[in-house]
């Protein structure tokens, strides 16, 4: 990089990279908007049971109770405005620093100035901070710095609930610590495990897995041991113990070593599991809370829903995004059958929208998340798979075309947009159906949300070409149906080196296959 000057960790500790992500090219032009044309409303209502049934393979986010104890020795940071902090003066090496400007990482987030300090002074450290935070710098750096005072292998492991997240994680990592030449190994389920071992095989200097596939590898991996491990990071804590990740993660704590081991932990809650978790894996942590409540949201995000009869969800849908070329969205739906059907609907209606979702594959999802973030396509249609732990930042709208079924997972799904200190909006659709469930979501936030009024007349021009499409949308995913019926559904996909455990990894790859 320009007026920077690498350097360079020894030779023995420089390993080759693990899995990377790769860019997505750029295939589709904008999206034009729909001509509209004069028309009664479309005909087709879905049935009841698609308006309540959640489809195999998804799950709920399950909001725990947060513990109003606090542990001792622990702190809690103030929000409260304070003087523009640098990296430097957190403390960070001026390596770093340059490092850190050059990905326009203008000042430090509250989170970012309240944990690093802390790290850096060699503490164990819980994090509870809100949606787009920085948290995941927050560990990268310390973790960075004190590789390149004391570079070895395999010096840092970082847990993440999802593979996407994981993937993510790996990504910043390479990208911080790119100046020092860092190697890093990303170990997901679903994919081949003989890859992943070669990874490791040359010594890494990080590991970012999910808990599943890394137990796979501490069991089966010839030569593979964390017994000179000197950082663990538990990313998402609360979403990893929601998971049922509990087990694993145990085993996993009973091989690594506890003494001159560096534990950071970070979650959205403090929940009672989370609390057990943090008693296994941490010694006298220091706690950091920036957000005050689990219903919080950032004062940049403009919060509107609209009421609309059910019957004419597409369309008014079809209206805002009319309203809204250009700008990245993402539209949340409850069911994998929704997130397919509107993925077809919006495409053949000319909009670049591509779907996300816990039954795609795993090359699928990523192709997804990857040719949104290059804005090769510019609407992400995503069941709560993508409501947690993901990075990506241009986010200008969220719209929630099906609300979700509780207060908690609502949080996290208008945390998609406004983050790191950009604006950005949340849409909620609330029809006939849902206006009890609207009404706890709107006081577990502590405040009503403002109606944005649809005029009823623009929204119906539109009504023609939508019901076309909404026929065609039937008929393809018909189709789908058909197909995923004909290959019998994922089934007997491999991943493993055969032989020993391999009932135990099939499933903890069926874990990771519904993590997200």
């Amino acid at each position: 990089m320009p007026g920077v000057t690498k350097r360079k960790l020894p030779k023995d500790a420089a390993v080759a990279a693990g899995a990377s992500s790769k860019k997505a090219r750029p295939s589709n032009a904008p999206a034009k908007k729909v001509q509209k044309k004069a028309a009664p409303p479309p005909e087709s209502e879905p049935s009841e049971s698609d308006r309540d049934s959640t489809d195999d393979g998804e799950e709920e986010d399950v909001a725990d109770d947060v513990s109003p104890e606090e542990e001792a020795g622990s702190s809690t940071a103030a929000t409260a405005d304070a003087p523009k902090k640098t990296f430097r003066d957190l403390g960070i090496r001026e390596e770093l620093c340059d490092t850190v400007e050059s990905l326009n990482y203008k000042n430090p987030t509250p989170i970012q100035e309240q944990a690093v300090p802390l790290a850096l002074e060699g503490r164990d450290v819980i994090g509870l901070a809100e949606t787009g935070s920085g948290k995941t710098a927050a560990f990268v750096l310390p973790i960075l710095q004190s590789l390149l005072e004391k570079p070895q292998p395999l010096f840092g492991l970082i847990l993440a609930p999802t593979r996407e997240l994981a993937y993510q994680i790996a990504q910043q990592v390479d990208a911080l610590g790119s100046i020092i030449n860092v190697k890093c190994a990303t170990l997901v389920g679903g994919m081949d495990m003989v890859p992943q071992a070669i990874a490791l095989s040359k010594r890494p200097h990080i590991v970012v897995a999910t808990p599943g596939r890394l137990l796979d590898h501490l069991e089966n991996t010839k030569g593979f041991s964390l017994k000179h491990l000197k950082y663990m990071v538990l990313d998402e804590a609360d979403r990893l113990l929601d998971l049922d990740f509990g087990p694993v993660l145990d085993k996993i704590l009973k091989v690594l070593p506890r003494e001159g081991r560096h534990t950071y932990l970070f979650s959205a809650t403090m929940s009672s599991k989370v609390e057990s978790l943090q008693r296994a894996a941490l010694q006298n942590p220091v706690r950091v809370s920036i957000s005050s409540s689990s219903h919080q949201v950032v004062s940049t995000l403009l919060q509107r829903y609209i009421f609309l009869p059910f019957k004419w969800k597409d369309l008014y849908l079809i209206h805002l995004l009319n309203d809204n070329i250009g700008h990245p969205t993402i539209i949340f739906t409850r069911t994998v059958n929704e997130t397919q059907r509107i993925s077809v609907l919006l495409r053949t209606l000319g909009f670049g929208a591509i779907p996300l979702h816990g039954q795609l594959g795993q090359s699928a999802r990523l192709g997804a998340l990857n040719k949104f973030k290059s804005k090769s396509r510019d609407i992400l249609v995503a069941t709560d798979v993508a409501a947690r732990g993901l990075d990506i930042p241009a986010v200008d709208l969220v719209v929630n075309f099906d609300l979700p079924s509780d207060s908690q997972t609502y949080v996290h799904r208008v945390g998609r947009t406004a983050r790191a200190g950009k604006s950005g909006k949340a849409v909620s659709f609330v029809t006939q159906y849902d206006l009890e469930i609207w009404l706890r979501i709107e006081n577990a936030l502590g405040k009503k949300i403002p109606e944005e009024v649809i005029n009823k007349d623009e929204a119906m021009v539109y009504a023609e070409r939508v019901g076309d499409a909404q026929r065609i949308a039937v008929r393809e995913m018909k189709d789908y149906h058909e197909q995923r019926g004909s290959r019998g559904g994922r089934g007997g996909r491999g991943g493993g080196r055969g032989g020993r455990g391999g009932g135990a990894r099939r499933g903890r790859d069926q874990m990771d296959t519904e993590e997200g």
